[in-house]
C-alpha cells in the first residue's frame, strides 16, 4: 500500500507563473494577483484541500537570457511584472489556521540581519507556519541590477549561501534563550538581559557581532526548503533543507535523484526521510478522463512557446533562440541551474534526444515537470505509482490557469487520493514543521543549525 502523498500548491506572485500565454484563457485569474482577495481565497482552497502549503516562488530579475534580451519575457508577461511575496503571508495567515508558506528570498543580495527579522516576524504572525525556501539565484540580470557584473559562479553561490545560513542559525537559535522574555510586571523587566546574547559572527562575506532583534519564535528557525538537485546543491540540501523541491521530467530520473539526496542526508549525518521530497508537477483533471483530455487540449490552445523558451533559457543560462527548434539539446554547459539542464540532455523514453521543440512544448504548461492528464482514478493511479517507484513524498502542484487547476485537484483528486486511505483527512495540529514530521516544533538535533548552536555555546563558555 502507497504511503501518505502529500501535496504543495506553487504560485508566484505575477501573472501565469509558469504557463505563458495560459492569462489568457476566460477562466484564468493569475491577472489579479495584484489583489489581495485573490490571495485570501486561494488560502482558503488549498487548507480545504488539506495541502501542507503554498509555496511562492520569486525571483529578483528578468529572464533575459533568450534573445540577449528581456523583449520576450515581458511582451509574455514571464514572469514580469513580479512583486513580493512575503507581504502576501499574513493577509493568508488570518483567514486560514493550519496552511503552510514557503516563500522564497534569494541569498545573494539581502544581508542577512535585516533578513533574519522579517522570518521572525513571519513565523510569529502565522503561529509557527512558515518556511523559508532558500534560492541562490541563476538570473545575470538579478546580479546586474545589485551593482555586479554576474551571477557568483554556481558553486561558489553555495558557498556564499552556507555562511548566509551559518549567520541566520546563530541570530535564530543562539541569540535570545526560551526564557529570556520573562515580562515581569512587578520589577518591570521585560527581557532578562543575561539571557539574550551576541552572536559574534566574524567570517568572510558577513560581519554580524550583535543580538538577534525578535524573540523566539514558534519554530525558531522557519522550516528550510531547497531545490537544488545538482551535486553541489544536494550537499547543501543534505545539511540544511526540510523540504526539497525537484523537477524531474521522468520517473526514472526522479528516483535516482531522490535516491541521491536520501544517500546525501544519511552522509550529513541525518535521516534520510528527515527532508520531504516533492516533484514539481501539473495535474489536468475533470470528471471524466475525456473531459480532461478536452481541457488539456484547450490549455495548450493558449500556451505561448516562445514564452516557454523565454523561461527554459532562463533556468538553462542557454539561449535557446540561437537554436533550431528541432536541434537536439545537445552538451550545453549551464552557469545556471545545472540539474535542469542535465535532466535535459538525457535520452527520453522514445529513446531520442531532446530538441528545443520538445522543451517548448514541455514547458508551455505548469514549467519543467510533467503533467498528468485524466480522470480522478487515473490521475490517482499515476500519483501512486510515482510515489510507488521513486521514493518521492509529495507534489508540488502548479497550475495550468489559477484557481481552476488547484479547485480541479480540490474537487476530484483529493477525494479519491482520500478514499484509498493515501491521503490524510485532517490536519495534525501545531506548526508547519510539527506537521510535516510530527516530532515538535524545533529543529532536531542532528540538523546543522544545532551543531553551529553547540558551537557558539561551547565558544561563549569559554570566554
Amino acid at each position: 500500500m502507497s504511503r501518505e502523498i502529500r501535496f504543495n500548491a506553487f504560485d508566484m506572485n505575477c501573472v501565469a507563473h509558469q504557463s505563458p500565454g495560459l492569462w489568457r484563457h476566460p477562466l484564468d485569474q493569475s491577472w489579479r494577483y495584484k489583489e489581495l482577495g485573490y490571495w485570501t481565497d486561494l488560502a482558503k482552497l488549498l487548507e480545504r484541500g488539506l495541502f501542507d502549503g503554498l509555496f511562492i516562488a520569486d525571483v529578483l530579475g528578468t529572464y533575459d537570457v533568450y534573445g540577449g534580451n528581456h523583449d520576450a519575457a515581458i511582451r509574455h508577461g514571464a514572469q514580469i511584472p513580479v512583486s513580493d511575496p512575503l507581504l502576501l503571508v499574513s493577509a493568508q495567515a488570518a483567514v486560514t489556521e493550519h496552511l503552510g508558506f514557503g516563500i522564497t528570498a534569494g541569498t545573494g543580495f539581502e544581508h542577512p540581519y535585516p533578513f533574519a527579522r522579517r522570518l521572525s516576524t513571519l513565523d510569529h504572525l502565522t503561529n509557527g507556519r512558515i518556511g523559508w525556501n532558500v534560492v541562490t539565484g541563476y538570473l545575470p540580470s538579478a546580479a546586474q541590477n545589485m551593482g555586479h557584473d554576474d551571477q557568483l559562479k554556481h558553486d561558489d553561490r553555495y558557498d556564499h549561501a552556507d555562511e548566509y545560513l551559518e549567520v541566520l542559525y546563530k541570530l535564530w537559535e543562539a541569540s535570545w534563550d526560551d526564557d529570556a522574555v520573562v515580562r515581569d510586571r512587578e520589577t518591570g523587566v521585560f527581557t532578562d538581559p543575561t539571557k539574550v546574547h551576541r552572536i559574534g559572527h566574524r567570517g568572510k562575506h558577513f560581519t554580524v557581532p550583535g543580538i538577534h532583534l525578535a524573540e523566539p519564535s514558534p519554530q525558531r528557525t522557519p522550516v528550510i526548503f531547497q531545490a537544488g538537485a545538482s551535486p553541489r546543491g544536494v550537499r547543501f540540501a543534505a545539511q540544511n533543507a526540510e523540504a526539497i523541491f525537484v523537477g524531474a521530467p521522468t520517473k526514472e530520473i526522479l528516483a535516482q535523484t531522490v535516491s541521491n539526496i536520501r544517500r546525501a542526508l544519511r552522509e550529513a549525518g541525518r535521516d534520510p526521510y528527515s527532508a520531504r521530497i516533492y516533484q514539481l508537477l501539473t495535474i489536468v483533471t475533470d470528471e471524466t478522463s475525456e473531459l480532461a483530455h478536452a481541457k488539456h487540449a484547450e490549455y495548450r490552445s493558449y500556451a505561448s512557446a516562445e514564452g516557454a523558451l523565454v523561461f527554459m533559457s532562463g533556468w538553462m543560462g542557454v539561449d535557446l533562440s540561437r537554436y533550431a527548434l528541432d536541434e537536439p539539446l545537445g552538451n550545453v554547459e549551464s552557469n545556471a541551474i545545472q540539474s535542469f539542464v542535465a535532466s535535459f540532455q538525457s535520452i527520453g523514453a522514445d529513446g531520442k534526444e531532446w530538441t528545443v521543440r520538445d522543451i517548448a512544448e514541455w514547458g508551455g504548461i505548469g514549467g519543467a515537470g510533467p503533467r498528468i492528464v485524466g480522470s480522478p482514478g487515473e490521475v490517482a493511479d499515476q500519483l501512486q505509482e510515482w510515489v510507488d517507484e521513486t521514493d518521492v513524498d509529495g507534489f508540488n502542484l502548479a497550475y495550468a490557469i489559477t484557481p481552476g487547476t488547484f479547485e480541479d485537484v480540490v474537487q476530484y483528486v483529493v477525494p479519491e487520493l482520500q478514499r484509498r486511505g493515501v491521503y490524510r483527512t485532517e490536519y495534525t495540529p501545531g506548526t508547519l514543521r510539527h506537521k510535516l514530521f510530527g516530532k515538535g516544533d524545533r529543529l532536531p538535533e542532528e540538523h546543522r543549525a544545532q551543531q553551529i548552536v553547540r558551537e557558539v555555546r561551547a565558544n561563549r563558555e569559554s570566554l
